[in-house]
C-alpha cells in the first residue's frame, strides 16, 4: 500500500470482519486480534511482518493511524518518497484482500491485490513487495479496476 491517494468513488467493497478502524472487533487491518497484538507490534518494531500480506495489512493500518515513520521505514529505498502526504479529509473504513501472489517466508518477492474503502469510495491496487535485508518492503503498485 503505497500512495493511498483517493480515486473516483467505486462501489463499496465488502468489509472483512473487524475491519472498521478503531472498531471493537479488532485491528483496523481487518483481522480479529487487537491492534497491539496485530499491526501494533510491527509499528512498534517488536517484530517484522512475516509475509507480504502482513506488511500490506500493517501499512493500511499505518495509513489509518497516520504513522508516517512506519510507512517510510517499510518502503523500498529506490521508490520511497521523502515524506508521506496524508489527505486530512480521508477516513479509511475497511480493507479487503482480494488476492496474493508469493510473498511468504520462502519467497523474495510478492504481490497483494486489495481494496481499501474510505468514506465516499474505495482504492483498488495491486502492490509489489520485495525482501530487503530479510524484511518485506513495499516497492510500488498499480491501480486496478
Amino acid at each position: 500500500m503505497g500512495r493511498m491517494s483517493r480515486r473516483s468513488p467505486q462501489p463499496r467493497a465488502r468489509r472483512a470482519a473487524g475491519s472498521l478502524p478503531g472498531g471493537p472487533a479488532g485491528c483496523p487491518c481487518g483481522l480479529a486480534g487487537p491492534y497491539e497484538a496485530c499491526c501494533g507490534r510491527f509499528h512498534g518494531g517488536a517484530a517484522a511482518a512475516p509475509t507480504a500480506e502482513a506488511l500490506m495489512r500493517s501499512r493500511y493500518c499505518a495509513f489509518v493511524r497516520r504513522d508516517e515513520a512506519y510507512l517510510l521505514r517499510t518502503w523500498h529505498p529506490r521508490t520511497r518518497p521523502a515524506r508521506v502526504e496524508f489527505d486530512p479529509g480521508t477516513r479509511w473504513t475497511g480493507l479487503e484482500i482480494l488476492g496474493t501472489g508469493d510473498g511468504s517466508a520462502f519467497h523474495s518477492t510478492g504481490t497483494v491485490t486489495f481494496r481499501a474503502s474510505y468514506a465516499g469510495g474505495s482504492l483498488h491496487e495491486r502492490s509489489r513487495f520485495e525482501r530487503l535485508e530479510g524484511a518485506w518492503v513495499y516497492v510500488d503498485g498499480d491501480f486496478a479496476e
